[in-house]
């Protein structure tokens, strides 16, 4: 088998349901010269036997075990074993067009070494209409660093960069337990050429279980720390940002996924992120009339709530 020239990582961990699928993905791209590296991170279901199965039968993919220690560690593994230039990350559970390779390969080709193709993607199985087809703007054309501080700018199977890129960073932080593509696309794109691919490449499946809110708080709570992070090994950013807008952007964002557990009625998860944005003294009067009732009693304010859930809405 020739050299490969993209290697695909992807970690794995009790995606029996889903990993054939994700891997089949990979076998169909039109852009054949790649390798597959399937971690499995200590899963205890029948994860193993079906990729071992599957790179008994496909020479492209290669096997790796670990005890269970997160889908960073996971990555991280893969990036170690790689062998091509190209380096691309797909979970266990998410697909991509069968272009996508040929068509990222293609947008990166003549780039800066440190440059990161993008592209759009959709969400799968979320419903109610929220599963239309997104293209990210063009990071270079607008406010790049604001952009990318305020959310991840891309999924993590939604680009491709050169391994050589991703190794210069030392990879991912594999003591976060979320936010680890946010925190390394932040470490690699404020000074990386961004290339915009606006076509829907990538697929992100979702499979109806829905996030605990342990999980909620800790995506929150983590993103802020990403940000937090990368604000303090770049001033530069802070200094031309200001004072305000910092906190519009990470605060701000705090406040936002508040609001949306609580308008969901996830109180667990609104009461500990309101809490946590009063402590940072943040929010308007008209915030704090929602953050105060999180420090009554939780069957006090579940009361507040249904008292004037109880009131009609205003007429249009």
């Amino acid at each position: 088998m020739s050299s490969p020239a993209v290697s695909v990582v992807m970690p794995c961990f009790n995606a029996a349901r889903h990993l054939a699928n994700s891997v089949r993905s990979v076998q169909v791209q039109t852009f054949t010269a790649w390798e597959l590296l399937i971690v499995d991170d200590g899963s205890t279901d029948e994860s193993r036997a079906i990729a071992a199965e599957l790179a008994s039968g496909d020479p492209r993919i290669r096997l790796l075990h670990q005890e269970n220690k997160g889908p960073g560690a996971a990555r991280n593994a893969g990036l170690a074993a790689a062998q091509a230039p190209l380096l691309a990350f797909l979970d266990s559970d998410d697909t991509w067009c069968p272009e996508f390779l040929a068509t990222m390969v293609a947008a990166l080709d003549g780039t800066a070494p440190d440059a990161i193709a993008y592209c759009g993607w959709q969400n799968k199985g979320l419903g109610a209409g929220r599963d239309a087809p997104y293209i990210p703007p063009d990071y270079e054309a607008g406010d790049k660093s604001a952009a990318l501080l305020r959310s991840c700018p891309w999924p993590i199977h939604g680009a491709l960069v050169r391994r050589q890129a991703v190794l210069a960073v030392d990879g991912f932080d594999a003591t976060l337990k979320s936010c680890m593509d946010y925190d390394l696309w932040l470490r690699m794109a404020l000074d990386a050429t961004l290339v915009r691919v606006p076509r829907v490449l990538a697929y992100y499946h979702h499979h109806g279980t829905g996030q605990i809110t342990g999980d909620k708080v800790r995506l929150a709570t983590n993103h802020l720390l990403v940000q937090r992070r990368f604000l303090a090994a770049h001033p530069e950013v802070s200094r031309r940002l200001g004072h305000r807008r910092v906190r519009e952007l990470t605060l701000g964002i705090l406040l936002q996924r508040a609001y949306e557990a609580y308008w969901r009625r996830d109180l667990p998860a609104a009461r500990t992120l309101f809490r946590a944005v009063m402590r940072e003294g943040y929010g308007g009067p008209r915030d704090w009339r929602y953050m105060l009732a999180a420090w009554l009693p939780v069957q006090w304010h579940a009361g507040l709530i249904k008292i004037r859930d109880s009131y009609p809405s205003p007429p249009a």
